[in-house]
């Protein structure tokens, strides 16, 4: 059916497999002459498929660049944390990412206060409201109707949120960001010690 209207698979991603059943993520680029319109009810006629969303991509993600970017930050980890910010929308096909710290009152159990430690291109000023308790790596959905993954560092009340408007985040990808966030804390704790120069 892709190969109709001109379409080519470059990458696919199987999030789930339960009960003989999968939810995938095709990443395909296809010429801008073909609508995406016939390319869904396409996909649509296909027995036993259903497309639970779509949104344009600025980057093809590839095997080993969540690895690369932990690299990237251990090469330098005086900007580390900016450059994982800076590169996880591309990684999640999401819109924005932020770096946000909660504030010691939160801690103690009182009313939760977010700071932007570090923000990329495209995120809002000011950031929707978000329940993010309790902290853990979960997706979540704003008042406003964004969609979040959130992953804590497990220091200093810091998190990295990375946010789209559709679809919402599977549990595979919110591992997947837990593991990126695991990765670069280690790397980061590891240069805080002195242990990465």
């Amino acid at each position: 059916m892709l190969g109709v209207v001109g379409a080519d698979i470059v990458s696919v991603m199987v999030l789930e497999r339960v009960g003989g059943r999968a939810v995938d993520d095709f990443t395909v680029v296809w010429p801008a002459s073909a609508p995406a319109d016939r390319v869904l009810d396409g996909l649509a006629a296909i027995p036993g498929v259903r497309v639970d969303g779509v949104w344009r991509g600025t980057e093809v993600s590839e095997p080993g660049r969540e690895v690369a970017l932990v690299g990237q930050v251990a090469a330098n980890p005086a900007t580390g944390l900016a450059t994982v910010v800076d590169a996880t929308p591309a990684l999640f096909g999401a819109d924005w990412a932020a770096a946000l710290r909660l504030s010691a009152a939160w801690a103690g159990g009182g009313a939760s206060e977010l700071m932007v430690i570090a923000s990329s291109w495209c995120a809002p000023v000011v950031l929707p409201s978000m329940d993010i308790a309790p902290l853990r790596p979960r997706a979540v959905t704003a008042a406003d109707g964004t969609h979040l993954a959130v992953a804590p560092f497990q220091r200093d009340g810091l998190m990295l949120v990375v946010a789209r408007a559709e679809p919402p985040f599977h549990r595979s990808e919110v591992e997947r960001l837990a593991q990126l966030v695991g990765a670069t804390a280690a790397v980061l704790d590891a240069s805080d010690r002195g242990v990465v120069a």
